[in-house]
């Protein structure tokens, strides 16, 4: 099988926004901050245009590392269609995510942690680092953005 030449950066951009708009689930690794194992679990997303907000219960391995290092690897897509996002994490406890922000996220995503008993915290995560591929033909030149800076105008 032959697969179709490879995008430009520009195309790729804009595949990755659309993705970014409309998927709803990522998985989402993390390490806690003594280098040990990673983890790694599939989580709700809401992308605003700049950030990505999940939510984790704050008790569980992928909550105590995103509040710990402040760091978070996301893959998105199937294997052929790969977005990968590098982030910087800001911890926000429900009670001071904007109400407006927490009803989007139960909206998108049809998951209200506010409604459980376990606790949860929103995470937003700020991409450093896109990259995106299908085939091997796309290994050269995915990476979308680098430092907080797409390389092709969105």
């Amino acid at each position: 099988m032959t697969p179709p030449p490879a995008r430009t950066t520009a195309e790729r951009t804009k595949d990755t926004l659309h993705r970014l708009e409309h998927d709803v689930d990522a998985w989402v690794a993390t390490a806690g901050p003594d280098g040990g194992a990673p983890h790694l679990v599939p989580l709700s997303f809401v992308w605003d245009g700049a950030t990505l907000l999940i939510a984790a219960p704050a008790d569980s391995a992928t909550g105590r590392d995103l509040a710990a290092t402040g760091r978070a690897r996301l893959g998105l897509g199937p294997t052929r269609d790969a977005v990968v996002i590098e982030g910087i994490v800001q911890t926000v406890p429900p009670e001071d995510l904007p109400e407006e922000d927490a009803e989007v996220f139960a909206g998108k995503t049809g998951f209200d942690p506010r409604q459980l008993a376990t606790r949860y915290l929103y995470f937003k995560v700020l991409p450093r680092r896109v990259q995106a591929w299908h085939e091997e033909n796309e290994q050269e030149g995915r990476e979308l953005m680098r430092d907080g800076e797409w390389l092709s105008a969105p």
